[in-house]
């Protein structure tokens, strides 16, 4: 069987999400996937941009992350979204990309894809467990494979006992206050390990 393809897709003003993204690829690449992170695309203007340093910072430090777009979802085998909240929903940016789909799945190319994600907030009830669901319910329509962590292993514990997807809370500084890493491991490590028995099955 060929390797699994993982597509780690976020959307991150202040790094936060960017950093989950990288700690999942870490995962995915751990559990033998081949894996790439991609961004989607800013929306907010440029004017709004430069009046916050922390996010006109973050964009240009991550300048050189490829841009996502529906080829990268068809080349997937297995897909890892990571968002921040906005008000206990996705942020517009995600929630945009996630509106272009719908030619994949008129197709029929969305379906059975494994998918799971991830969240962060600056409160630790701010909406984070919203936010993922209102996430699978797109999925739901796209006849994804949704592959929530539970509680599948001691990490989710340590990262705050989402079931769901690891999500996280930053400090006034913008670190993540959580010790989240293991946690996103081990949330790419199972998307990847149900993408191979869905795809295993698949090409049967």
């Amino acid at each position: 069987m060929s390797k699994v393809k993982l597509a780690v897709i976020y959307y991150s003003s202040n790094g936060t999400n960017y950093q989950l993204a990288q700690w999942a690829a870490e995962g995915g690449l751990q559990a033998g996937a081949d894996v790439k992170i991609l961004k989607v695309p800013e929306t907010m203007p440029q004017s709004v941009i430069d009046n916050n340093p922390s996010w006109k910072a973050h964009l240009e430090e991550t300048k050189d992350i490829p841009t996502v777009s529906l080829a990268d979802l068809e080349w997937a085998d297995a897909i890892i979204f990571s968002m921040p909240t906005r008000f206990g929903n996705l942020p517009a940016q995600m929630k945009q990309f996630i509106d272009t789909t719908g030619g994949l799945w008129a197709q029929g190319k969305t379906v059975n894809k494994v998918v799971s994600a991830m969240t962060s907030a600056q409160n630790p009830n701010a909406g984070q467990e919203q936010t993922i669901l209102q996430l699978y319910t797109s999925m739901y329509h796209w006849g994804a494979i949704v592959a929530a962590p539970g509680f599948t292993d001691p990490s989710v514990f340590v990262a705050g006992g989402n079931p769901y997807g690891t999500s996280v809370t930053v400090d006034q500084n913008g670190a993540i206050k959580e010790d989240a890493r293991a946690a996103a491991q081990h949330q790419a490590k199972r998307t990847v390990s149900v993408a191979k028995w869905v795809k295993a099955g698949l090409e049967q």
